[in-house]
């Protein structure tokens, strides 16, 4: 890096030789650019760990998401929902590898703006001439599998394991990498960075992915919950709403801190680098980017609590209850929301991001209910509808000082940026913003609404009525999550899959809640 760059210039040589001879100037020189070569080693390790630690931040994400989900559906169908949680990392693995990472970001002599075509199965990487490298990659692998994870959990406990694998696979192979290119790569056509020609003269500010992420998860989510149907005994035959709770609250809220955790990789992490000064002479104590990532950590930690609290309240004064699952799904809207602006906003505006989020999110969730609509972890509602408003929040309140941190100069050399319409801006960010809205939208839509609409025709999408009823653990994956040994006498076969000791409260009356065991699914599946 220049920043660490002690060689000797010919200027610099030629003053050494005069004043010394000529084997002494070697000499210093060459110790000089000893020391300069060493610091640019040391620079990349640090920014090299630094990202790696990151993606691993990231990727522990999907023990969050599996607990989330698996305490979200009911006892008889945790096994198929864990399940897909792995195979959201293994197959977007091997697909991001052969075609998405080349898709989002590869560049090279003839690139254009809607997709990239370089990299394909890494070749070429690590490549100095983009600085990527197999750090880069995995960081990058780490975000596309969440996008998937947001999906399952929209069609949770009645869809085929076939179209899991399907519409993952083409979800994080080729959906979200076009999307990713968009705005991340330098020659995208939304990207900040791209030289050739700025939206609106600006660029999306998208930092670490409340569009590119969310948005893609929560749309194509929405539209295979959508062709889906709700699940069988959701809504009774007057339309009106049954809850169908998940069978462990203790496992969601096992699951949160693992999310929250995680996303300190997802928004301080996008910055990619940390050794990097921003003040003439190698900055000030707190003139770095170091400063600008702990700044991006705590509006994220600040966005994510105001919704939590804003959803208890305000689900307080809608049903009368103080619900954790609500304030867990609250404390994610706000973390979607604040995750396109989490760079460039002051912690107070944090604030506002994720009171705004939380009523996004539980007027989501009455438009849902309204509409028939059946997303058992509010996948789309959360992560689609409180990523659209942080991509509004962050047209509205970026500051020019911390986008020329995130982002740097302009391409044209310009020494200013566009900031947030309440923050000085002429609203042309804000018109990038919708755009990017209405693009992504579009996009996802007319992607993956097709895909989840041939394997419905061909019948490859929802299970039928009785595997559905019985629970896919049993009738598809050979048995049930849980698996209680009481005795070898009287002993009771639990639909669920899941063994249980017989009662007369049991057999006489099995659907009588004050007799329920803890695992044992709800009776709100019964038609």
């Amino acid at each position: 890096m220049s920043n660490f760059d002690y060689s000797c210039t010919a200027p610099e040589l030629a003053m050494l030789q005069s004043l010394l001879n000529g084997t002494a100037g070697d000499f210093f020189c060459n110790k000089l650019q000893a020391v300069s070569d060493r610091l640019s080693a040391t620079s990349r390790a640090v920014d090299s760990t630094y990202l790696l630690f990151s993606a691993f931040l990231v990727f522990s994400m999907q023990l969050g998401f599996a607990m989330l989900c698996a305490g979200s559906v009911r006892a008889k169908n945790t096994v198929n929902i864990m399940l897909t949680n792995v195979l959201d990392a293994a197959a977007g693995g091997i697909f991001y590898y052969l075609f998405g990472f080349a898709f989002a970001f590869g560049r090279g002599k003839h690139s254009n703006g809607f997709i990239g075509h370089y990299f394909f199965g890494l070749t070429e990487v690590p490549n100095q001439e983009y600085q990527y490298d197999y750090a880069y990659f995995l960081y990058q692998w780490a975000f596309a599998i969440a996008a998937a994870g947001i999906t399952s959990g929209s069609i949770a406990e009645r869809t085929q394991f076939v179209a899991y694998l399907i519409y993952s696979s083409i979800l994080t192979g080729f959906v979200y990498p076009v999307v990713s290119h968009w705005v991340w790569s330098p020659d995208g056509w939304m990207s900040a960075s791209n030289a050739s020609g700025l939206l609106f003269g600006s660029g999306v500010y998208d930092f670490a992915g409340s569009g590119v992420v969310h948005m893609v998860g929560g749309i194509a989510g929405f539209w295979g919950a959508l062709i889906e149907g709700p699940r069988i005994g959701r809504y009774d035959k007057e339309g009106k709403p049954n809850g169908i709770r998940g069978h462990s609250a203790t496992l969601v809220v096992l699951g949160f801190p693992s999310l929250w955790f995680g996303w300190y990789g997802f928004n301080p992490g996008s910055f990619a680098k940390i050794l990097v000064p921003y003040g003439a002479g190698g900055g000030s104590y707190v003139d770095g980017q170091w400063t600008a990532i702990g700044r991006t950590a705590v509006t994220t930690t600040l966005a994510g609590c105001s919704a939590a609290l804003t959803t208890l309240f305000g689900r307080r004064l809608l049903t009368g209850h103080w619900n954790v699952l609500d304030v867990c799904n609250g404390l994610l809207g706000g973390f979607a929301a604040i995750t396109g602006g989490c760079s460039i906003v002051d912690p107070w505006a944090a604030i506002l991001c994720g009171f705004v989020s939380a009523w996004v999110l539980i007027g989501f969730n009455i438009l849902a209910g309204k509409m028939k609509y059946d997303d058992p972890l509010e996948a789309a509602q959360l992560h689609g509808g409180c990523g659209a408003w942080g991509i509004i929040f962050t047209a509205l309140f970026a500051k020019e000082e911390y986008i020329l941190q995130a982002y740097g100069l302009l391409p044209n050399g310009k020494s200013s940026r566009p900031s947030g319409l309440f923050m000085g801006g002429d609203g042309r960010l804000l018109a990038a913003h919708v755009i990017q809205i209405i693009v992504t939208t579009g996009w996802v839509t007319a992607t993956m609404a097709p895909v989840f609409y041939v394997l419905h025709r061909f019948k490859l999408l929802r299970v039928s009525a009785a595997d559905e009823m019985a629970g896919m653990d049993v009738t598809r994956h050979g048995g049930g999550a849980y698996v209680y040994h009481d005795s070898d006498d009287d002993k009771h076969i639990h639909p669920g899959g899941f063994m249980m000791k017989a009662s007369r409260n049991m057999t006489e009356f099995p659907h009588n809640n004050n007799y329920r065991n803890g695992a044992e699914d709800n009776d709100d599946d019964t038609l």
